[in-house]
């Protein structure tokens, strides 16, 4: 049986470019495609894929809470993070989030195809940018207990935060996220108080500027 592998990216273009490359290669399948992150969480419990190239900075829930649900429920996916980030805080959130792996969407593809190679293998994989640049910085941060990410927000905060600076409305996030308003509200709080942000804009700022969201 082959590698089953789901593409996670909210660009058409890399999607289908990818695709494309991956046919070229008979021992891996593509079974499915998610243009935004609580899909592809949806996805992977429905097709149980081997892979997911996860791209970061996808609508609805990014590529780290997406990527820290489906590993918690699905410790035998393997998790690859598609960035154009290269700086360490924002690998380091993404390995801790439980990837097997990070790839710049510069690199090249038969690097990819090392990667995914080396994940169904249980080995973690950095391309060799990422290796060379932040290697030191990543084992510090990951092996410091009392790092939490930098801002101390616990991931239901950040998947909160996420919706509120893509422009959704308390009770749609309420819907989605299946709890109450008055949760909602609480979560809020709580991420105001911590980042010490008293606005909508300042929340959506920040968001972007973390790799939440995208502008």
């Amino acid at each position: 049986m082959g590698i089953r592998i789901l593409l996670a990216d909210d660009h058409q273009l890399m999607v289908e470019g990818l695709c494309a490359l991956l046919r070229k290669h008979p021992e891996m399948e593509t079974v499915g495609q998610a243009s935004d992150g609580r899909t592809a969480v949806e996805m992977v419990e429905e097709l149980s894929p081997d892979v997911v190239l996860m791209d970061i900075g996808m609508p609805n829930l990014n590529g780290i809470e997406a990527t820290r649900q489906m590993v918690a429920r699905h410790p035998n996916t393997k998790v690859m993070a598609l960035s154009t980030h290269s700086d360490g805080t924002t690998v380091a959130k993404m390995l801790k989030a439980g990837a097997s792996g990070y790839m710049l969407k510069a690199s090249a593809f038969t690097e990819l195809i090392k990667g995914i190679k080396a994940m169904v293998e249980d080995r973690t994989y950095l391309c060799s940018r990422i290796a060379n640049v932040i290697f030191s910085d990543y084992v510090n941060m990951i092996t410091n207990p009392k790092w939490s990410g930098g801002d101390g927000l616990t991931g239901r905060e950040r998947e909160v935060l996420q919706l509120v600076a893509e422009g959704w409305t308390t009770k749609e996030i309420a819907a989605t996220l299946h709890i109450s308003v008055k949760t909602i509200d609480s979560h809020r709080e709580h991420i105001m108080d911590k980042l010490n942000i008293r606005n909508i804009a300042g929340l959506t700022k920040y968001a972007i500027r973390e790799g939440l969201t995208t502008p």
